[in-house]
């Protein structure tokens, strides 16, 4: 008996659902719109760095702080710029984001590439760095809970500044904004977006207009864009400049969100905001900040607000919170595709996710990862209580991401596009000894902070690595109950497995094309039942992010035609939540042996009860760790798609 697979027909003629877009480009025109949307969602981060980012450098507090002098301020502007312009636009905006999987970006979109190039060409290598990558995700997501975080504290930290009895106010305050930011959430990205939009845009009008008035009262100032300035202050003092970099690295946070975000609104409008808006006005804002402390050095406490006349620091402190609270947005948006993907990719357990936009599809929130980054925030917001406390802990998250992100970059393009080695060589060996400098200096923050996302990325990679281990060994141990799906229905067909046939439609949901689904094999073995019409669906997720309509489904008659039993594969992306209903609707009669009777199909789901058995491939400490997350699995009728009233669920024990 061989199989013969085909692919269905689909109906043409039903033009009311959405189907996604597959390509890059359909996200990827630059519009006026989408450019305000992500304006209102990406930018937030590394568009706010200039309230906080100098007030750290020059923090008397600081364990290593940096003197105030005539020459460390030109020196410590010049390697901001100019970490600004390598991280940022060379790193990121000119590189690493040309390395996108059909159009999403992120870490984890790397990693795909790197399993897909592992499979491949069968290399070590690419395993090794993709594992690399679930840690820089884990870094990742310590990043989306230490920003929202600093970002607001240190704009309502600003009232200190206006009214300095207000400063007991600064916590509470901060903890009301950050619960009404995380509830805004299920409206969606493209809705925030549009709020925020134009809010960033005055914001960016702002700290650039601000920053050329303070360059005004001291034009020198410009000479820190030379790179002269930064180099000989790491040469001449490198004792100073050394330890000032881990304060230095807040300017470029929000850069890995960037390109974990392109997938929301394509690369050329992320793109263009940042090289006409975003990054003149943050440069300007630095210089301008430099010039205010070089007029005055007391001016070192908050050289932000103090840039602004009296009469304007109120509503500068107010455009502040507001901009800071986007500077959370987007990390958050960045951590709802991370954890996406890495579900999707057998990391986490399947989670809820819903899409909240029908034109673009990669416009997603994820319920469970929003309110365990809301605790998260808040919990740090009462625990440090301030911006300066908690910066010493954000450059490590940044640092140690963007390192892992440059590394597997690197990698990414040699093996993609068949570069030069030695051009790619000395490519990553002039980025990644700026980003080892970085990580080096946050390192001598460790016992001040840098040692908090370390602990929240060894914590998450724990719970990735362990779920992917944990489900290889259930999937086999499943696979061996199921049995071969090809004897199954030879059996059935030849009635050594008595079985009376009733009127229907049954869908069986299983996890591949090989093994008889457990609820099939239970309706058949111990109801001796079996429909009239079977459908076996298999759900693939693709290393891609969509899957276009014309690849959707392949359908299998398991060597037999009219039995009434069929096996359908139903290819997904990563960023796609399947719909079981709906995708079968497409099929044609003829490619499933009559018309499917879907109005009253019955739904049949194997649910897996796991139990801590005596299987020597887990540690037990693990055991419990996996079965602990798969409580967090979210519902597979709810997840599927499937209608509850017709959706019968028949379960299972395995032990780990």
């Amino acid at each position: 008996m061989t199989n013969r697979p085909r692919t269905t027909g689909m109906d043409d003629g039903d033009t009311s659902r959405p189907q996604p877009d597959s390509s890059a480009s359909g996200r990827d025109g630059v519009r006026l719109a989408v450019v305000v949307g992500a304006l209102g969602v990406v930018f937030g981060d590394i568009g706010t760095s200039p309230i906080y980012t100098l007030q750290t450098v020059f923090n008397p507090s600081d364990p290593h702080p940096v003197p105030v002098s005539s020459e460390n301020v030109y020196g410590v502007v010049s390697l901001i710029f100019w970490s600004v312009m390598i991280i940022v636009t060379v790193t990121y905006v000119l590189l690493a984001m040309r390395a996108d999987n059909d159009g999403e970006g992120g870490i984890m979109a790397l990693i795909t590439l790197l399993r897909r190039l592992g499979t491949q060409r069968g290399g070590r290598t690419a395993v090794v760095l993709a594992a690399l990558g679930i840690f820089g995700a884990s870094l990742f997501f310590g990043d989306s809970m230490i920003t929202p975080a600093i970002s607001v504290l240190s704009a309502v930290e600003g009232l200190k500044v206006v009214e300095p009895s207000l400063e007991q106010f600064v916590v509470p305050i901060t903890a009301v904004i950050i619960v009404l930011l995380f509830a805004v959430q299920r409206r969606g990205t493209a809705a925030v977006g549009r709020v925020f939009g134009p809010i960033m845009i005055a914001w960016f009008v702002v700290i650039g207009a601000n920053g050329i008035s303070g360059i005004a009262e001291h034009p020198g100032i410009l000479k820190a864009l030379s790179p002269t300035y930064a180099l000989g202050f790491l040469t001449g003092h490198f004792s100073i400049a050394f330890f000032s970099l881990a304060a230095i690295v807040l300017a470029v946070t929000g850069a890995e969100a960037l390109y974990a975000d392109m997938g929301h609104f394509g690369r050329r409008s992320i793109t263009r905001a940042w090289l006409v808006l975003v990054f003149p006005a943050c440069v300007l804002s630095y210089l301008g900040q430099g010039a205010s402390i070089l007029e005055n050095p007391a001016n070192i406490s908050s050289p932000f607000f103090l840039l602004i006349p009296d009469w304007g620091r109120l509503p500068l402190v107010l455009l502040a919170t507001a901009a800071t609270v986007i500077a959370s947005q987007a990390v958050i948006t960045g951590a709802y595709s991370v954890a996406s993907q890495a579900a999707q990719l057998g990391y986490l357990p399947r989670l809820r996710i819903a899409h909240t936009s029908e034109s673009t599809a990669g416009q997603i929130y994820v319920p469970w990862i929003n309110w365990v980054l809301m605790i998260s925030v808040l919990t740090l917001i009462f625990a440090f209580r301030s911006s300066a406390a908690l910066a010493y802990a954000f450059g490590m998250a940044v640092t140690g991401t963007i390192t892992i992100t440059t590394l597997l970059f690197f990698y990414v393009a040699r093996r993609r596009w068949n570069l030069s080695p030695w051009l790619t060589g000395i490519g990553a060996a002039l980025l990644l000894s700026v980003d080892l400098l970085f990580v080096a200096a946050n390192l001598t923050k460790l016992v001040h902070g840098a040692w908090l996302p370390l602990l929240i990325a060894i914590t998450a990679f724990t719970v990735m690595t362990t779920w992917q281990r944990g489900r290889a060994i259930v999937t086999a141990e499943r696979e061996r109950r199921e049995g071969p799906l090809g004897d199954f229905i030879s059996r059935l067909r030849e009635r050594k497995l008595p079985a009376q046939q009733v009127q229907g439609t049954a869908v069986f949901l299983n996890r591949g094309g090989q093994t008889t689904p457990l609820a099939l094999r239970a309706n058949v073995e111990n109801n001796h039942v079996r429909h009239e019409q079977v459908v076996i669906v298999a759900i693939e997720t693709e290393p891609v992010p969509r899957v276009g309509t014309d690849r959707r489904i392949v359908v299998d008659d398991l060597g037999y035609r009219d039995d009434g039993i069929i096996h359908v594969t139903a290819r997904f992306g990563y960023m796609e939540t399947p719909n079981v209903p709906t995708t079968l609707a497409l099929l044609a009669p003829e490619a499933t042996e009559g018309r499917l009777q879907l109005d009253r199909a019955s739904y049949f789901l194997s649910k897996i009860e796991l139990r801590r058995g005596d299987n020597p491939a887990m540690a037990t400490w693990r055991k419990r760790l996996f079965i602990a997350t798969s409580y967090i699995t979210a519902d597979a009728a709810e997840h599927f798609g499937l209608p509850r009233d017709r959706t019968v669920i028949i379960g299972s024990y395995i032990d780990v």
